[in-house]
């Protein structure tokens, strides 16, 4: 039997490689069919090297000439892996609509104060003029409820395009999601990780964000699961390390930078933060005391070679506003107003630097610091 080449290139638009969504010959997998009286050679190109995915491509496409045109046929199979080029500025995640840059906040190590920056950082970007988001993936410790004083708000529930989504909670004109919304105050998350990730990616990708120009995301202190998660959801713009200046912080501070920046991770880390740099009495106010060790934080940032934000002191009056509910960098003339609004001018600064560094083929978010307000959408 004299078998038809444009025949077996038909019939082989019924098989699909497995991981791929469309047939091996929409998808350019198949790359030539000869036919030599009863003779078939197929040419494949895949892009994974797994033994299994190969072999089963290779029986697929035997099994279907021999079922459908000659038991009798002689079917070679010749299969080339070509693994897809990785482009190292390439923007990972699934691009959420509308949010320009999104920042990781991230600390090695816990009570170091990340959460207090976050929400001083997202406070001072709106009053520069910035549209601002923080996602709150501290998932079995939530704080930003009780940083903007929104503890007892819930999400609604609004249609957008005919699918219903979460309306983030506003407060001093930042939209917040957090899972301390959807838990009382003395409940306790006990999730694994996948569990963990779900609900991460429900707030996400099931809230109505609408325009942003930053998102944050207070990330959970160390290196582990939902890093991970984020990291792979959300194409992250860059991260944003926090550590005191003590030497126990520093060393885990050094290891949340080496993950960012690790080649499985490749996230740009826009600077490193130092919290709880120096004290300050408040009937001495020109003595500093450095309880926690001098510009550790500094000194880390130049070792590793990333970008230092700024410093911020150890003062009574953050504490006090994180807890009732209004974040320091809303005091108007203040010293820590001025503490915070240097530091955000540096993170947006090194956010214009790192989409200047992109590839042309990806959208430049941030194309200016006058007057700080001028984001292209």
């Amino acid at each position: 039997m004299k078998l038809d080449r444009k025949e077996i290139l038909a019939a082989l638009e019924t098989i699909t490689i497995a991981g791929e969504g469309k047939n091996m010959v929409e998808s350019g997998a198949v790359k030539n069919v000869l036919t030599f009286g009863n003779e078939v050679v197929v040419d494949l190109v895949i892009a994974t090297p797994a033994m299994h995915i190969k072999k089963r491509a290779e029986d697929d496409i035997k099994k279907l000439i021999h079922d459908k045109f000659s038991p009798e046929a002689v079917v070679k199979v010749n299969i080339k892996v070509e693994t897809p080029e990785q482009n190292p500025n390439q923007i990972k995640g699934k691009p959420i609509p509308g949010i320009s840059n999104i920042i990781a906040v991230a600390s090695g190590k816990g009570g170091v104060g990340k959460s207090t920056v976050t929400a001083n950082l997202a406070v001072s970007l709106a009053k520069m003029g910035f549209k601002v988001g923080v996602l709150d993936a501290d998932i079995y410790g939530p704080s930003m409820p009780i940083m903007f004083d929104v503890e007892n708000e819930k999400p609604l529930s609004i249609e957008v395009d005919g699918k219903s989504k979460m309306k983030p909670v506003e407060s001093y004109e930042i939209k917040l999601l957090s899972i301390g919304f959807f838990t009382s105050p003395s409940q306790a998350v006990i999730w694994r990780g996948p569990m963990a990730a779900k609900a991460l990616n429900q707030m996400i990708f099931d809230a109505a964000w609408g325009e942003l120009d930053f998102m944050l995301i207070d990330l959970p202190p160390g290196t582990g699961d939902i890093h991970l998660s984020i990291m792979q959801s959300l194409p992250i713009t860059g991260a944003v390390v926090v550590s005191t200046p003590q030497a126990v912080a520093l060393a885990d501070a050094k290891k949340g930078v080496s993950m960012f920046l690790s080649d499985s991770i490749n996230v740009p880390v826009l600077g490193i933060i130092e919290n709880m740099a120096y004290f300050t009495p408040e009937e001495l106010p020109n003595n500093k005391y450095y309880i926690f060790g001098k510009e550790g934080a500094k000194d880390l940032a130049a070792d590793l070679n990333v970008p230092f934000l700024g410093e911020v002191p150890l003062v009574q009056s953050i504490r006090e506003a994180g807890d009732y509910g209004r974040p320091a960098a809303l005091q108007t003339a203040s010293v820590i107003e001025n503490v915070f609004e240097e530091i955000t001018r540096n993170v947006v600064q090194e956010t214009v630097n790192r989409n200047e560094s992109l590839p042309p083929t990806e959208a430049i978010k941030i194309t200016t610091m006058a007057g700080c307000s001028a984001v292209k959408k």
